[in-house]
């Protein structure tokens, strides 16, 4: 588990670089209502950190729907239910 959290924290970390590189660690931080030491804990992958402040970068980020595709099962030709 820690490993993909550990990837998580990578790509955000290069995806705030990307969208706003002239954005410190604290402006970023305050970007999406957080602090400078909750940013630096998502960017190292902390667990303590909750799912709802990684979307809300995500969302400032423009990367939201990526979301959608978590925890989701593709449909299976024997599911009853139609998706």
């Amino acid at each position: 588990m820690h490993s993909h959290l550990s990837a998580l924290g990578q790509r955000l970390r290069r995806a705030r670089r990307r969208h706003f590189p002239r954005d410190d660690l604290a402006a970023f931080a305050l970007r999406i209502g957080v602090s400078r030491a909750t940013l630096q804990k998502m960017e190292k992958g902390d667990l303590s950190v909750s799912m709802g402040r990684y979307h809300a970068a995500a969302r400032v980020l423009g990367l939201a729907h990526t979301f959608d595709a978590l925890l989701h099962e593709p449909a299976s030709l024997f599911d009853d239910d139609v998706r």
